[in-house]
């Protein structure tokens, strides 16, 4: 596997797409098994140990949120948002041997309930190369609006 610009261009594209769709085990097979997934609720910049933050988790927790998810039960995605998201501006910065770190914005779209929002923001990956690929080692989600009401984020990020 190599680590150009298209290829990991092309895996962060496979990561969105795997979220629009709700393929939620697909999704989390991509991260690591030390990974974290963050949104933070307010500055960009801030510590997810003192700050307040809107999804801080690790392996297991995101192991919970699919499997909430996919129960069934989960009242706030029944019906299902339906996801449409566009990503651009991909942005790498140096980062160990076996790592890359890349960041994107993007614009998604979320339809339920007869209601559209629209989300803009960053995502930073840590990407890891394994024998199988790219894994997700960390992912943080720089919302534009982190720091404002959000009505229904029970969607992935």
């Amino acid at each position: 596997m190599t680590t150009d610009r298209a290829s990991v261009e092309r895996f962060v594209f496979h990561e969105a797409r795997l979220m629009d769709e709700h393929r939620y085990d697909e999704w989390l097979e991509l991260w690591t098994q030390d990974a974290r997934y963050w949104v933070p609720a307010g500055a960009a910049d801030g510590d997810p140990s003192k700050d307040v933050s809107l999804i801080y988790d690790d392996y297991v927790r995101l192991q919970g949120r699919i499997s909430r998810l996919k129960s069934g039960v989960a009242y706030a995605q029944s019906p299902r948002s339906r996801l449409c998201r566009v990503i651009s501006n991909f942005e790498f910065d140096e980062a160990p041997t076996s790592e890359v770190v890349v960041r994107s914005n993007f614009l998604l779209a979320e339809q339920r309930l007869g209601k559209q929002d629209v989300f803009a923001g960053s995502s930073i990956h840590r990407l890891r190369l394994s024998e199988e690929g790219f894994k997700i080692a960390s992912k943080k989600v720089i919302l534009i609006n982190g720091d404002a009401f959000i009505d229904n984020l029970t969607f992935l990020l």
